[in-house]
Parts: C-alpha cells; structure tokens; sequence
C-alpha cells in the first residue's frame, strides 16, 4: 500500500498539472509494455508496440534494468525538446548515483557509462531513442492524450468544487482513503511511506499505464503522482465524441436527465420524457443532486428537479 502524508499546508499546495508531460507519458507506455500490465486487455496494443518500435529505440531498455528507472527520467516538460533538455541539465553526480542504483553490482553497458562521463555520442544516443519511441508510439495519438487530460482536468476542477479536494482526492483511485492525513492506495503498489512535509502534491494523469502511481520523489521538490485515468484502455487515433465520453461517466439516461433538466421537470414529468418509471426517474435525480448538478424542490406533494450551473457547465448544453 502506498501512504502519502499530508500536512495542512500540503493540502493547501496540491495542483493538477496543466498539460500533459510527453516523456512522462512515454515513461508510463513503455513500463506497460516492459511490465504487461493491463493483461488481455492491453495485448493488442502491446504487440503493435513491440512490432512497431525501431532498433534505434533500443537503448532505453538499457536504462531500466530489473525495471527500475533512473529517476532523472521522469521531467515534465511539456514538449519532447523540453524535456530532453531537463534531463541533460542533471548534474553528473545525480546522473552517476542514479545509474549505479539502477544497475547495482551489475555492469552497466557502455554508453550508459558515457552518460555520466558527459560523453556527447551517449546522450545523442538516448535523445535518438526518446525521440523514436515518442514517435512511434504517442505521436500519432498525442491529439487524443491531450484531449483526454483537458477532459480529466475538468473533471477533477469540478470535484473539487463540489465536494472539496479531500473527495476529489478520492476519486482518482478507488477504493483508496483518507485517514488522519494520511492519502492511502490499496492494490498491488508497493509498502511505502511518502511525507510531503510542506512540498505540495501535483497530479498527473496517465493514459498508458493502468496498474496504479508511478511516483516521483525527489528531495526539495513536489512529489509527482502520476496516476491511471481514461477509458482504461490505450489511447487509439479514433477518438470518441465528447458526448460519447460523457455517457460513458454518467450514464446514457442519466446524461438524457441531466440535459432534459435544463427546464424544470417533476419527477413524474422527468419519467414520461426518459421513458422509465417514476422510481427510476427519482433515482437518476438523487445521484444527480448528490453530485451537485441538480436541485430539488419540494411543493405540496409535488417536488420540481432542476439543473444546477455546475450541471449546466458538465452537460455541455
């Protein structure tokens, strides 16, 4: 279980990165890829990718012995030129630490070796591979994992302004919690203890690595959680209608609710235009109102749904 510990200041710093990272993304793809997570469900992609990628991308593997990454890897630049300049702005000395970490005992190839040595041909070397596996497998559908991290950053914005960042935080992984300022994640992530101690939280979204947070932790600076978000499968250059992504969060007749509700309906007004019972009709406006997005009220026997602003602002319409 991973156990993130807040302070109140901490609470206070937690930000959603605006953009999304392409070697951050990257990162989370080839960790599915080398890892298999995602099982049967990703296998399909995880061929194409395998098939697909070039011997000049060869040299990252080099760079993840036992799966362990460097963490002068994970940058957050918000193009590939960016980023790349991050990572050769490391200093020798985290660079040389980090890949005897990494490595171990074990000899370390070559060229990795000329990393830390400054060596110019190196750090050509894994700028080529970045470049070619950013190419061969986010490019073609970089519009779609920027239109799925506006999607996820609009949502979390709304939970927070309807249930505060405590439930937003929640609602990132679920089944997680919080217990005495304590973020806890259940599932297959390995026992640790993360303390934030006044360095702030930033969120960011993954849509290639379904198998819980890739964390970076680096002294001085935020913690990055990056985090599995999205329909649960890799991203495809057919993107899905926004109408379609919003029915598969809400719900086909829910969404038809939330839309009808634009104008005043009673709930037995709400069932005949949905075509469902009355009960079902006072149900999807209950799971509507805790959400924020719809008001009722009562008059008489009679009680009157209507959208909220928050409602309005999620439908769209």
């Amino acid at each position: 279980m991973l156990r993130i510990h807040f302070t109140a200041e901490d609470f206070a710093d937690i930000r959603f990165a605006p953009h999304p990272a392409p070697l951050q993304e990257m990162h989370a793809a080839l960790t599915t890829v080398v890892t298999r997570h995602g099982g049967a469900l990703f296998a399909p992609w995880r061929g194409r990718v395998l098939r697909s990628l070039p011997a000049t991308a060869d040299p990252l593997a080099d760079l993840v012995p036992a799966g362990r990454p460097p963490t002068f890897l994970d940058v957050l630049g918000d193009t590939m030129a960016d980023g790349f300049e991050q990572i050769r702005a490391t200093s020798p000395g985290i660079v040389r630490s980090e890949l005897k970490r990494v490595y171990g005992t074990s000899t370390a190839p070559g060229w990795i070796r000329g990393l830390h040595g400054g060596d110019k041909a190196a750090w050509h070397m894994l700028r080529r591979a970045q470049q070619t596996a950013y190419d061969t497998v986010l490019a073609p559908v970089w519009s779609v994992v920027q239109d799925l991290h506006r999607e996820e950053f609009s949502r979390y914005a709304l939970a927070v302004a309807a249930h505060g960042a405590a439930a937003a935080l929640l609602g990132l992984a679920p089944g997680s919690r919080l217990r005495n300022s304590v973020w806890e994640w259940p599932g297959p992530v390995p026992g640790r203890d993360v303390f934030l101690n006044g360095r702030g939280l930033l969120l960011l979204p993954t849509f290639h690595h379904p198998a819980g947070p890739l964390l970076q932790d680096v002294p001085g600076h935020p913690v990055v959680l990056t985090y599995p978000a999205g329909p649960g499968l890799p991203p495809t250059a057919e993107r899905p209608t926004a109408d379609a992504s919003l029915a598969a969060v809400l719900g086909r007749t829910r969404l038809d609710a939330l839309r009808l509700l634009a104008a005043p309906h009673t709930t037995t007004s709400l069932a005949r235009a949905l075509r469902v019972s009355n009960a079902t009709a006072s149900s999807h406006a209950a799971a509507l109102r805790s959400a924020g997005l719809v008001t009722t009220a009562r008059t008489g026997r009679s009680v009157t749904h209507r959208r909220t602003a928050l409602g309005t602002l999620v439908a769209g319409t």
